[in-house]
């Protein structure tokens, strides 16, 4: 392991970023602890072919700032497997990560993109500290309970009474049906919203008369893609972001909408489901043209806080209660400096969680 230094490095981190290489597995993997001010940092690990340095530090930001605003004893950190998910060696590669990460004990990793429960059981077997644990090892199972989805919706019910947006009949687009995107459909559903769209890495589906929500989980599930569902006309990544709604939901990968394309989204307001699936230019730009948007540390952190209340040996009441009180009280703050302090939500939402973050590094010694 070798520790290097972070070209994006500012007054809040990154502490540590190290790039993990073994040759005879062909093993490689990065990970970045941005700041631990608040305590050991929670993040995610991902696994995927095309991840890079840059990309993990914007997630490991990214959690920083989601932890602080959720009122978290822990800091920010994220890690990736540069892999193919689906390779077959998955889980020896994982447990040799975590041989690899076994120092770093201010790391905690969670599930993220290309990893699940599984993953995380493997690595607790091998270093002892995980989230997002299977059940059975006590984990409260924040994908199949839908957590961050949850957690989203609250988000966008808030938002959606302060637009004034009726719920009832809204069109939802969502761009990416996984985990998230899935449970955020089925939870905005319950409220009386219509999915008239959505996508995964494969392609999509539109139906303006609405897809069941259900039927369509059924369908990922049984391992059948999102386009080959039947569920509604085919229609390719593309067409799927000029599609007009109401709201939508990215909740696939990074930088989803730059400023290049941003002109093309065509709705009232936007639930970020994924981590940083906006740049912030483009978020100003959207901003201006009168798209509420509601930032990925705001709307999305029902993942880590499930994963936090779990460490704490908690319950999945408790994780449901902590969700809808933390976001509740981060998008009624939002809403009130939307109105007096004349910034994009990006912004606000960065000057909240830094806020916290300097209140606390004021205790560090070193500091």
């Amino acid at each position: 392991m070798n520790e290097c230094i972070d070209p994006f490095i500012d007054d809040l981190g990154p502490e540590k970023v190290i790039h993990i290489y073994e040759p005879k597995s062909k093993l490689r993997a990065i990970v970045v602890i941005d700041n631990i001010s608040l305590g050991p940092a929670i993040g995610g690990c991902r696994m995927a072919c095309d991840v890079t340095v840059e990309e993990v530090f914007r997630l490991a930001r990214a959690m920083t700032l989601k932890n602080a605003l959720s009122s978290l004893p822990h800091g920010g950190a994220k890690s990736a497997i540069v892999a193919d998910p689906g390779v077959e060696n998955k889980e020896a590669l994982i447990r040799e990560f975590a041989q690899a990460i076994k120092t770093l004990t201010d790391y905690i990793p969670g599930p993220d993109m290309g990893t699940d429960e599984g993953s995380m059981a493997y690595i607790l077997d091998e270093i002892g500290r995980a989230v997002g644990l299977p059940k059975v090892l006590g984990g409260i199972p924040l994908d199949t309970l839908g957590m961050t989805g949850y957690g989203v919706s609250i988000a966008g019910q808030i938002a959606a009474a302060d637009l004034p947006l009726n719920l009832e009949g809204a069109r939802m687009v969502v761009q990416g049906y996984g985990n998230v995107g899935k449970a955020a459909a089925k939870y905005l559903a319950r409220l009386g919203v219509k999915l008239i769209a959505a996508c995964d890495s494969k392609g999509g589906v539109h139906n303006p008369a609405g897809i069941g929500v259900e039927a369509l989980t059924r369908a990922k599930e049984s391992g059948v893609s999102v386009s080959a569902s039947g569920l509604g006309a085919p229609v390719t990544l593309e067409e799927m972001l000029k599609i007009e709604s109401d709201i939508f939901v990215p909740a696939a990968r990074p930088d989803v909408f730059n400023e290049a394309n941003q002109e093309v989204l065509k709705t009232r307001l936007v639930l970020e489901g994924a981590n940083i699936p906006i740049t912030h230019s483009a978020a100003k730009k959207m901003h201006e043209r009168g798209i509420l948007i509601v930032p990925d540390v705001i709307a999305n952190c029902g993942g880590v806080i499930t994963a936090a209340t779990e460490y704490q040996h908690q319950s999945e009441q408790d994780a449901f209660d902590r969700v809808k009180t933390t976001v509740t009280e981060n998008m009624q703050e939002l809403l009130r400096r939307l109105v007096g302090e004349g910034l994009a939500p990006h912004d606000i939402a960065l000057k909240m969680a830094r806020e916290r973050i300097a209140k606390a590094m004021t205790y560090r010694a070193h500091m």
